[in-house]
């Protein structure tokens, strides 16, 4: 068996960023650390914030620069939620805003249905037991309700701080319930506005990057789809779903996938408990890498493919908004370097050509592309919410977010318009479910793991910038001052951080961006990643790791 890795999240934007940053009259920021990870967006939010007064609700367990801009003297609220307890935290709410009568009944009567047992649900976690699991005063409780249910259209943004837990997609539905219940969905200025998590994830996501479906997330188990995609292709294809990455590299460890083809993508810097996933690409028989850089996973390559950069090769990104967009070649690719499409389709002609030469029945050719142009229109014929998009009118400057339903259609800035993709929005009655891994008398600290202004995912890039190593050159744990007391610890202090999977040797950086109990680290420089001791549960649908949750013990080396 063979497996096919990238890096992908889940979800799009429902609205767009200029409708989103421009019309909407208060934002909840939940699990996102905006101006650091989407810096552009992130200041066009304080813009809002600052120059029309939009009001904004920040929840997040470590307090993110964004939280400068929630504050009462700006009509907003920042809530220090302890780990974990996300959905606790919405749940309080929506019981604060359904007691006090500030659901939209309309909407809820006309576009949704499952509303009695999702409000059932809602009483089991009266405000004071919210309160009393997530650590939020009571009081901060009703003022952030106020806020959200009283400021319409309120639009809410979240990022990787929601999803990569086990109950990553329920943390995601209790959002989507919360927008259905303030009436806050098919309309300018709200929505769900996820963020994804690096350039093109939407865009990979939407040509069928992911093991249960085919570009336009249309379904490999169905049958009209399978038949569909039979005939523009000409092969023989499955009706079964495949494996995510998380579950991929895993299975090399008992020969269950054989062999790996991975473009641009680290996994050895990028996936959960770096040791085990060693241990497994050194398991793998044949592990093909493209790339542009020598990374970490290189070590463990038979063959490398030089891939290009985005300056070299021209094509589309697909944003977090949905658009779609233009990168056109500035430069020649260096040496023997080559844009990814066309190594790929080289890869597929010489399998063909192994195929008729053993005597198989092997497909059309169907790799003929002259350039991305070629591809794109191959897009746009079997893509429903491509069917409109061509280079020609991207060039023509046109903006355009799926869904493009045809050539003269102009794109669909806001989802869920009149109706939802299957008719009514279902409520979705969701309880609380205690993270994998919390510490304990052996590992009594809570770490949380991400990434920094300066670096930018496993750091194969930024590590090779001198300005950026200039500025922060060097892994830090960010650690509360009651903590480092208690360590005998200050700026600059050598900590050692220790799950069980692991141990990293780390400097400290003391501050109150960190609750007591808690601390901070990122994975951006291979021998202090904080994946050396994360672990890989994983939400049972998404299949997304907890990273955000993991028992340490720390002390000063």
């Amino acid at each position: 068996m063979v497996g096919l890795t990238t890096s992908f999240g889940s979800g799009a934007m429902s609205n767009s960023m200029d409708d989103v940053a421009e019309k909407a009259a208060a934002f909840f920021v939940i699990g996102s650390n905006t101006t650091e990870q989407h810096p552009v967006f992130g200041s066009r939010l304080r813009q809002a914030v600052l120059r029309r007064g939009a009001k904004l609700v920040v929840a997040d367990p470590r307090r993110i620069d964004l939280a400068d801009f929630a504050k009462p003297a700006y009509g907003g609220l920042y809530l220090r939620h302890r780990p974990g307890t996300d959905i606790v935290l919405l749940i309080g709410l929506m019981h604060i805003i359904l007691h006090n009568g500030w659901e939209d009944k309309n909407f809820i009567a006309g576009r949704t249905e499952g509303y009695e047992e999702f409000a059932a649900t809602i009483e089991h976690y009266p405000p004071e037991k919210a309160s009393e699991i997530t650590g939020v005063p009571l009081e901060q409780l009703y003022q952030a309700a106020e806020i959200l249910a009283l400021n319409k259209p309120m639009a809410v943004i979240w990022a990787m701080g929601i999803t990569q837990h086990i109950v990553g997609v329920r943390n995601v539905m209790s959002l989507a319930n919360l927008q259905m219940l303030l009436g806050n969905m098919g309309m300018e200025g709200g929505g769900v506005n996820p963020l994804r998590g690096q350039n093109n994830v939407q865009g990979a996501c939407d040509m069928g990057g992911l093991p249960n479906v085919y570009p336009g997330y249309q379904n490999v188990t169905s049958e009209e789809t399978r038949l569909k995609f039979e005939a523009a292709w000409g092969v023989s294809l499955p009706d079964k779903v495949g494996l995510t990455l998380t579950e991929m590299i895993p299975a090399c460890e008992d020969g269950r996938v054989r062999a790996l083809y991975i473009l641009g993508e680290d996994p050895v810097m990028s996936d959960p408990n770096t040791s085990h996933i060693r241990h497994c690409l050194e398991r793998c028989e044949f592990l093909v890498l493209q790339e542009i850089f020598p990374s970490e996973t290189s070590a463990y390559a038979d063959i490398l493919l030089p891939g290009v950069s985005f300056a070299e090769k021209t094509g589309t990104f697909t944003s977090t908004e949905r658009r779609i967009q233009m990168c056109r070649k500035a430069i020649e690719p260096l040496g023997e370097t080559r844009p990814d499409w066309q190594i790929t389709t080289e890869i597929a002609k010489r399998i063909i050509a192994l195929g008729e030469r053993d005597m198989r029945p092997a497909p059309h050719s169907g790799w003929d592309y002259n350039d991305t142009s070629d591809i794109m229109s191959e897009i746009s014929a079997v893509t429903p919410s491509y069917a409109g998009v061509s280079h020609a009118r991207l060039e023509a400057g046109e903006r355009l977010q799926w869904p493009v339903k045809g050539p003269d259609h102009p794109g669909t800035p806001v989802l869920h318009v009149g109706q939802f993709t299957r008719g009514k929005g279902k409520f979705a009655p969701i309880d609380h479910i205690p993270p994998a891994e919390l510490p304990d008398d052996e590992f009594p600290v809570l770490l949380s793991t991400g990434r920094v202004l300066y670096h930018w995912h496993g750091g194969q890039m930024t590590r090779r910038a001198k300005g950026l190593m200039g500025v922060y050159g060097r892994a830090l744990v960010e650690v509360n001052p009651e903590d480092a007391a208690r360590w005998n610890a200050k700026d600059g202090t050598h900590l050692r951080v220790t799950s069980r999977r692991g141990s990293i040797e780390v400097e400290a950086w003391v501050t109150d961006r960190v609750p007591p109990g808690m601390v901070f680290a990122n994975f951006h420089f291979p021998e202090t990643s904080a994946n050396i001791l994360t672990h890989a549960s994983l939400d049972p649908v998404a299949k997304i790791p907890e990273y955000k949750i993991v028992a340490v013990r720390v002390e000063a080396v």
